[in-house]
Formats: structure tokens, C-alpha cells, sequence
């Protein structure tokens, strides 16, 4: 199929961009990457009157790496976040997950703030800024808002942004001390969407006890959520602690759904299998950094 037919507006700034925007009204859409829009729009899933280019609009394409996090402009592609290795060094889940985004074709192009705007439960993006306590900036005509991650997910493919407005930037924070990461999915074929992805961080004290477990899921909810896993395996020495446990936790706590790709009870059986994984290989990364 062909899109419906839409206008085309390629801004120079963030204020023009904001100027057309509010002038097209609700039937205008920002583009970015475009990987997730564009079949939709083939689809005649989606048919805004006027698509919005932000590529032109400067400031927007910096990873911007400091001791507090990372901040992943609006135009920086999955592939330019995959392969900065300051930024993996302060949030490693961001190569971690990137790296399961889609096919390179596709992350050659995609934008990381893109997919998470475009919220969609399958994203791996989504779950990294849940699990890391992440937010995202949104310029308006009335000024710049910083939205946390729990008031941005409204639903599938849906935000708590309104009105005229551009997602300028996400900001995932840094990697709590001895702490690890690991991120594992599922899927039909490589590169396409997981049928379950886990997402999790484990953090150690200083006498290498479990402290923390936290996890979050790809394809499982509706909206990505964290679950705290601490209850199962905390105070145990790291190389004792029960992680099968911990996925049985995690199974009781998720509430997947049912579709072609995969029944709720298997998504259910992945989540147990996957977080035990994945906690286990995050644990041993906390272990290695606690002096």
C-alpha cells in the first residue's frame, strides 16, 4: 500500500519546527528516524496531514556523557548509540539493548528518542529508560518540560504528550556503584521483535550480598513497567543466591497477553527463564566491581 497523502515541512529550528506544528494542529507528525512511522503510514495505520522533519533542526544529534547519565539527543541514531563506548561506560544497558534493536539497516537510521516516543511495548528503548529510571525532555510552545519515565507511558503507542511538542532528548541515569546489567530477548528471526526481552540490574554491597534486582520486560505489558525482584534473593552472598527464585517472582508479576506471535503462557515461561539468565550474568558483573 501508499501512504495517504500528507504535506511535507522540514524546518530549520526548534522554534519553526513548534511554529508549524502548531499551525497544522492535531493532524501533523514529527519525523525523526522514521523506521517506525513509515510502515504505518504504509499501512494507512497512521495518516497525519503534515509530517514535520526535525532533521534539519540543530542541537538535536549530541550524546551528551557525564557522571550522572547519558543524554540521547532526538536525532542520534541507535547505531551512533551503540558503538559510544563513554556512553556504555556510564549506562551500559544502552549498548546492550541497542544492539537487539531491529536489523543494522534499520539502526542505521532509527532514532533511540524516536522509538521511545513512539512508545511502543515491543522497543527495547522503552524498558531501558523504565529500568533505568530514565526521563525524557519535550519542548512545547510554552517552554521545555522534563517528564519522568512513569508519566510518559500512557498505553501502547501512546504518550502523555498532547498539543504541539517535540521529544527533544532522554536521559537514562548512570549505572548505580556495584552494580551490573544484562539484556537478553527472544525472538522468531534475529532482528525482529522479541517475543520476551528482559532487561535487568543487580546491585551488590560492599560484602558482594545481593542488595538489589530490578527488572523490566520487552513485549510482555502494555507499557513498560520495573519489578522488584530484591525480595527473592536479597542478603544472598552473590555466588549463592537463588535466581531461579527470582524468575518465579518475576513470573507472578507480569501480566502478558495473547497474540499471533505468542500465547501469554509462553511469554510468562520466558520472562522466569530469561530474568533467572540474565540475573545471574548481571550478578557476576556487580561482583567484578566491587573492590
Amino acid at each position: 500500500m501508499k501512504p495517504a497523502p500528507f504535506r511535507y515541512a522540514d524546518p530549520g529550528s526548534l522554534d519553526e519546527a513548534l511554529a508549524v506544528l502548531v499551525a497544522e494542529g492535531d493532524g501533523a507528525k514529527v519525523l525523526a528516524g522514521g523506521q517506525s512511522l513509515l510502515p504505518l503510514l504504509s499501512m494507512r495505520l497512521a495518516a497525519p496531514s503534515t509530517l514535520v522533519d526535525i532533521n534539519r533542526v540543530p542541537g538535536l544529534s549530541a550524546v551528551d556523557v557525564s557522571a550522572d547519565g547519558v543524554r540521547v539527543g532526538a536525532l542520534v541514531r541507535h547505531n551512533t548509540l551503540l558503538h559510544d563506548e563513554a556512553a556504555a561506560g556510564v549506562q551500559p544497558l544502552l549498548g546492550r539493548a541497542t544492539a537487539n534493536v531491529a536489523h543494522p539497516a534499520i539502526r542505521n537510521r532509527g532514532t533511540t528518542v524516536g522509538s521511545i516516543a513512539h512508545a511502543d511495548p515491543s522497543g527495547e528503548m522503552t524498558s531501558v529508560l523504565a529500568l533505568t529510571g530514565g526521563s525524557v525532555t519535550v519542548a512545547t510552545p510554552s517552554g521545555v518540560d522534563t517528564v519522568d519515565w512513569q508519566d510518559f507511558f500512557v498505553g501502547p503507542l501512546e504518550t502523555s504528550v498532547h498539543g504541539p511538542a517535540v521529544v527533544t532528548s532522554a536521559f537514562f541515569p548512570a549505572l548505580p556503584a556495584r552494580s551490573g546489567t544484562a539484556f537478553e530477548e527472544v525472538a522468531r528471526r534475529k532482528g525482529d521483535y522479541a517475543v520476551c526481552g528482559a532487561g535487568v540490574v543487580v546491585t551488590l554491597d560492599a560484602d558482594r550480598k545481593v542488595e538489589r534486582a530490578l527488572a523490566s520486560y520487552v513485549s510482555v505489558g502494555l507499557t513498560p513497567e520495573v519489578h522488584d525482584l530484591t525480595d527473592a534473593v536479597v542478603g544472598a552472598p552473590v555466588e549463592k543466591a537463588d535466581w531461579a527464585a527470582a524468575g518465579e517472582l518475576a513470573r507472578t508479576l507480569v501480566d502478558p497477553d495473547t497474540d499471533i506471535h505468542a500465547s501469554a503462557d509462553y511469554r510468562r515461561l520466558l520472562v522466569g527463564v530469561l530474568t533467572e539468565r540474565t540475573l545471574a550474568a548481571a550478578a557476576a558483573e556487580a561482583a567484578g566491581r566491587v573492590s
